[in-house]
């Protein structure tokens, strides 16, 4: 199901704890290092799914989604030519929910994941709308 109201998006996140973020990186400037550092501030805990880290904010890197125990939502910090095949591993591990962050707009692929019974955020920053909705 497509999320696009703020009672959908609050009662996602209230039902989230373990979230895979997709594009992590260590390096403080960068905004996937920013929403990460802010989720775990707010009890979420966190997965980096990036194969050029080890660990990042005390947390260890898988190299794939493949690689990962079950999480509760899959937030993608990629560009957009990379969510196909983001929401094929989604799909195949039984992800209940996709979060497309800010800019990360791929139509087809939301609409594949949707269609799988994936509830999907586009467009947005998990960090601004758990901080405007529920911080």
């Amino acid at each position: 199901m497509r999320i696009s109201n703020d009672n959908e998006i609050m009662e996602l996140l209230g039902r989230t704890r373990r979230v895979a973020i997709v594009g992590l990186s260590s390096k403080p400037e960068r905004p996937s290092y920013t929403v990460a550092k802010a989720l775990q501030g707010y009890g979420f805990e966190i997965v980096p799914v990036n194969p050029n880290e080890t660990a990042v904010l005390g947390a260890n890197a898988a190299e794939s989604l493949d690689r990962i125990r079950p999480v509760d939502m899959v937030t993608v910090f990629r560009r957009p030519e990379y969510v196909p095949q983001i929401v094929d591993a989604c799909i195949k591990h039984r992800i209940g929910a996709l979060w497309l962050q800010e800019g990360v707009i791929h139509e087809a692929a939301a609409q594949r994941a949707s269609d799988a019974g994936i509830d999907v955020v586009m467009d947005r920053c998990m960090y601004k709308e758990y901080s405007r909705l529920l911080g």
